[in-house]
């Protein structure tokens, strides 16, 4: 990952409106900052939330609270639990999350 032509900035959270998506099941309340190239998210999934979509896109995710599961198109599953990071390049392994409780998410990509 290279950080070029992102400027300084500060992100207040709180100033920036949510966008909510369904999912197969459950649904996502997110909160985006962009610059450039560079995305960061506050993110949200609801208790039972599935995704609705096999995602390529390479991300840096910090479970900040709850647990995921990252199920991978191979069928391999991983659990991501509070305090937890994972990491995927894009094109790397198709993947989708899965939250049985809820959980927060802070997400670079």
């Amino acid at each position: 990952m290279k950080l070029e032509s992102v400027p300084f900035a500060t992100v207040n959270w709180d100033r920036i409106p949510i966008e909510e998506h369904a999912g197969e099941r459950g649904n996502v309340r997110s909160r985006t900052f962009s610059a450039n190239d560079l995305r960061v998210r506050m993110v949200e999934y609801s208790p039972g939330y599935v995704a609705d979509h096999w995602c390529s896109k390479g991300h840096v995710v910090l479970c900040v609270r709850g647990e995921i599961l990252s199920h991978h198109q191979d069928g391999s599953v991983h659990a991501i639990r509070e305090g937890m990071v994972y990491i995927v390049g894009d094109n790397d392994v198709p993947h989708r999350s899965a939250s049985e409780h809820g959980a927060s998410l802070f997400i670079v990509d």
